[in-house]
């Protein structure tokens, strides 16, 4: 095998020279790969944060979410942070070092970015500068970040490209009644735009390992500016309990102890997969009595689909909404979780969530979620966007048992132990933050000891 054919994991690079330093910015894969010293920062950063939303309990979506964990973590860790954000109605917090800056949003919804950057300039020019200008997806536009050079970081949740999968799914599932768009075709757009003003940002974080290929493949933005940090969620909030799993069944009248349970949370809209989900368990139940008896569905969340849902029998019940604590108890009473989204953008939180309470988890097979969450069937199953791909995988699932689902949830929680608590995201965050901040890049933050950091 020549050079050029061979395929190297995290594990292999670190171990082929385990005394030679990594020099961070040219690092190839995630860095929740690595492990970062968790000791008090050896210097403290002033930092910017611009994000459309400060999120509100549990109405947050992925974005606010992220943001959330992130930037509480770095304060926490003594960092100051200043957020320029539009949302002004939410709790408050006793960091002394955690500033919000508030403006009222466009029409749209965005961030007015001639105010925000007015409120920037004024902290930029007062008596410290900002070490680190970080934006949550276009919460900073390019119009405004190409005059932040170095040390502008963004975090992209979704690009464009990637989308384009979600369009294909859409187009092949659309009933002849409904009208054809022309969102595939707009979305090459969309892309070739990206492309060109992607560059106005210095530093790139992708959420998935798909996404950080997209970007330097694709989007041609140089290697040493894309750097790959999966999505974290707390490892405090989400972890097996089985007492507090048996509390949540007995709540919500779960008596029988020998069926399985299979969990869907999130917004129950058509982009999340709901329209297939909800027609792939009418036709199950139609066709085999056996499975309605066996299996039951635990719904969290509201939406459109919510009604439907309840209209398919007892078996299938619909919880809405539920606070995160109440959402830990959730995935404590499932068996199995199951995403049928159909967004092929970034890392679900959802299913990080389930893997941290020590469940296996079902997904639709999108790039993102085969290459970073359910990279083998050890962990979980994927299907694709179709009713028949679908029902073939509840029903492996149903035959397997719960035998194998509590062996695949075991492994689960080990990959999200690994990679995907909110501790290695803020770890490697920090990390890049400093290694971005120092003036020299042959400063000792962006060198990286693989035998002990």
């Amino acid at each position: 095998m020549t050079l050029e054919n061979q395929c190297y994991s995290p594990y292999q690079v670190t171990q082929q020279n385990p005394n030679q330093p990594i020099h961070l910015l040219s690092y190839p894969f995630a860095w929740n790969n690595l492990i970062f010293s968790t000791n008090p920062p050896q210097k403290f950063l002033k930092i910017a944060l611009f994000v459309k939303k400060w999120p509100q309990k549990s109405h947050a979506g992925g974005l606010e979410r992220h943001a959330l964990t992130l930037h509480l973590a770095l304060a926490k860790r003594g960092h100051e942070l200043h957020i320029f954000t539009s949302n002004s109605s939410f709790q408050k917090y006793s960091f002394t070092n955690l500033h919000f800056h508030f403006s009222k949003p466009t029409p749209a919804g965005y961030l007015d970015q001639a105010l925000v950057w007015e409120q920037f300039q004024a902290q930029n020019s007062s008596i410290k500068p900002f070490d680190i200008v970080h934006t949550e997806s276009v919460g900073l536009r390019h119009t405004r970040s190409k005059y932040v050079t170095n040390n502008l970081v963004v975090t992209w949740h979704g690009i464009a490209y990637e989308t384009i999968h979600s369009d294909i799914i859409q187009e092949l599932l659309r009933s002849p009644q409904e009208p054809k768009t022309n969102a595939l075709s707009e979305r090459v757009m969309k892309v070739v735009e990206e492309v060109k003003f992607f560059q106005n940002y210095a530093h790139h974080v992708a959420t998935s390992d798909h996404a950080g290929d997209i970007l330097k493949r694709v989007y041609m933005i140089p290697e040493e500016r894309v750097h790959t940090i999966l999505n974290g969620v707390d490892q405090e909030v989400f972890k097996p309990n089985i007492s507090k799993g048996e509390e949540f069944k007995k709540k919500h009248g779960l008596l029988d102890s020998k069926s399985l349970v299979i969990g869907l949370a999130g917004r129950l809209v058509k982009d999340k997969g709901h329209p297939l989900m909800f027609e792939a368990l009418k036709q199950i139940h139609a066709e085999n009595i056996t499975f309605q008896e066996g299996c039951i569905f635990l719904i969290a969340g509201d939406g459109p689909w919510a009604a439907r849902y309840r209209d398919l029998g007892s078996n299938v019940k619909v919880l809405g909404p539920l606070e995160q604590v109440e959402l830990a108890s959730f995935y404590n009473a499932i068996d199995i979780f199951l995403n049928p989204t159909m967004r092929a953008q970034g890392l679900d939180h959802t299913l990080l969530e389930a893997m941290l309470s020590g469940k296996p988890v079902m997904a639709t097979r999108l790039a993102s979620i085969v290459g970073s969450v359910i990279v083998g069937t050890e962990i979980g199953y994927t299907f694709s966007p179709t009713v028949t791909s679908l029902k073939k995988a509840i029903y492996e699932l149903w035959i397997g048992g719960r035998e194998v689902l509590e062996r695949q949830g075991h492994i689960s929680r080990q990959r999200g132990l690994q990679l995907f608590t909110a501790t290695k995201m803020v770890a490697a965050y920090e990390r890049l933050f400093l290694c971005i901040s120092s003036a020299n890049y042959g400063d000792h933050f962006c060198q990286y000891q693989p035998s002990g950091d």
